[in-house]
């Protein structure tokens, strides 16, 4: 089997959204309205905080932001949205967790269960999948060559952990306290490639080429719809199929 790269896996998913740029605006802006109805001030409200900051990162412009914000403050439109969360099991037995946001579940869960079954899936009850799962704040940094100055930085701003391999710097955090580390480790004059917060998987599934295939069309069919705000996985897939 081809060799499994986890920097390869996570550029790759990053290439995949950036491609997708038109519906991850949509799927940002519905992100920003429904964490404002929680408070409009982001330094009171960490979920607005950081879907504001992940809407810059991604070119955002400030008035297309403050106008989501705006809308979701009034609590308007998107009264009738709500948080759902589905879990299963995609080709190779990888676990999948599906977060959306939806102002109409029938719809949102036929779409879900059909990805998964039309790529050899199977959607599973509450709790199947999440067990697996940690989430938490993911910092990546290419560049290696400050790594023990890097080290001391995340350590000092309350990193949980610091992993560094021949690929790059990983940099985790709490959930609570992503943005302070982040900006701490910005002021030291560390500009992450990637800063995010995510759901990481305690165990992985490699799978191979065949496999991986079906997973990415199951992937992508599931992020092609509007409710689905994100898609997480424990799948390692080969590098001959992220190239």
């Amino acid at each position: 089997m081809a060799g499994h790269s986890k920097w390869a896996n996570i550029k790759h998913r990053k290439g995949v959204q950036d491609a997708r740029r038109g519906k991850l605006f949509t799927k940002l802006i519905r992100e920003l309205t429904v964490s404002a109805k929680q408070g409009a001030d982001p330094d009171s409200n960490p979920r607005l905080r950081t879907a504001i900051d992940k809407a810059l990162t991604c070119n955002m412009t400030r008035d297309t932001i403050d106008r989501a914000i705006k809308r979701g403050a009034g609590n308007d439109e998107v009264d009738n949205m709500e948080e759902v969360t589905y879990e299963g099991y995609g080709p190779g037995g990888v676990a999948v967790l599906v977060y959306c946001l939806t102002d109409n579940r029938n719809r949102t869960v036929s779409d879900v269960r059909h990805a998964f079954t039309k790529f050899g899936g199977n959607l599973g009850t509450d709790g199947s999948v999440a067990y697996l799962f940690n989430k938490c704040g993911q910092l990546l940094f290419d560049d290696l060559s400050q790594e023990e100055t890097l080290t001391e930085a995340a350590i000092d701003a309350g990193a949980e952990d610091i992993i560094a391999d021949a690929e790059g710097i990983e940099v985790r955090t709490s959930f609570e306290d992503f943005m302070t580390v982040k900006e701490a480790l910005q002021k030291a004059g560390f500009s992450p490639a990637q800063a995010e917060i995510t759901c990481l998987p305690a165990t992985s599934v490699e799978l191979d080429e065949e496999k991986a295939e079906s997973y990415l069309k199951m992937i992508e069919k599931l992020e092609d719809s509007d409710d689905v705000q994100n898609v997480y996985s424990n799948a390692e897939l080969p590098d001959s199929v992220l190239e």
